[in-house]
C-alpha cells in the first residue's frame, strides 16, 4: 500500500491493516494509531512525537530517523523493528 506523501492527520486508524505500507514522508500528526498492524511498515524519518500507537504491531518496522518523543508505545510489539538510531529491536 502506498502512502507516501498522504495526509493522515487527525485521523482514526485503530486497528488498521497497514502491514507493509509506505508511508513516507506522510503527515501523521494527531493521528491515532491504537493496536493498528504496522508489520513491516515503512515508517523512516516521519514525526511520530506524542502518538497514541498503545499495542500497535511495529514487527519489522522500520523506523529509522523517526522522532518518537512522548510516542506511548506501551504493549507495541517492536520485534525486529529497526530503532530510529539504526539498531534491531529484540
Amino acid at each position: 500500500m502506498n502512502l507516501r506523501d498522504a495526509d493522515l492527520s487527525g485521523a482514526n486508524l485503530t486497528r488498521t491493516d497497514l502491514s507493509w505500507a509506505n508511508l513516507f514522508c506522510a503527515d501523521l500528526s494527531g493521528t491515532v494509531l491504537i493496536r493498528a498492524k504496522l508489520v513491516r511498515a515503512k515508517l523512516k524519518h516521519l514525526n511520530l512525537s506524542g502518538l497514541n500507537l498503545y499495542g500497535a504491531v511495529l514487527c519489522g518496522a522500520d523506523l529509522s530517523g523517526t522522532n518518537l518523543t512522548g510516542t506511548n508505545l506501551t504493549r507495541a510489539n517492536l520485534a525486529g523493528a529497526t530503532m530510529p538510531d539504526g539498531a534491531i529491536h529484540s
